[in-house]
């Protein structure tokens, strides 16, 4: 059974850094594509960064290209989102989820895609 959790979350200034990790067990890390979603209070899920499976292509979504970097570390079977001049509304509870499909394209734009979730890491960006 493929998990996920996250770890990396906390409270930063704003223009401040933080490194989100997925770590991944049950599956090898580029067996799935693996999207960053984020959710603030009263906001609905919102995806914002993805890496597919089949070519390892990132996506992002246009408030955080330039910002934030999704990579892969296959010695580790992590994903890691750093994530750099953090802004205010960038305050929100972030998870990882996966496909669990080892040739696909990652979207960000439905989160039914992904059947498997993370417990999720609060990131508050404030001064």
């Amino acid at each position: 059974q493929l998990q996920l959790v996250e770890s990396g979350g906390g409270l930063v200034q704003p223009g401040g850094s933080l490194r989100l990790s997925c770590a991944v067990s049950g599956s090898l890390v580029e067996h799935s594509s693996i999207a960053w979603f984020r959710q603030a209070p009263g906001k609905e899920r919102e995806g914002i960064s993805c890496i597919s499976s089949s070519d390892g292509d990132p996506f992002y979504k246009d408030s955080v290209e330039g910002r934030f970097t999704i990579s892969r570390d296959y010695a580790k079977n992590t994903v890691y989102l750093q994530m750099n001049s953090l802004k205010p509304e960038d305050t929100a509870v972030y998870y990882c989820a996966a496909d669990g499909r080892r040739i696909s394209l990652c979207v960000l734009w439905n989160p039914s895609e992904y059947n498997y979730w993370g417990q999720g890491t609060q990131v508050t960006v404030s001064s």
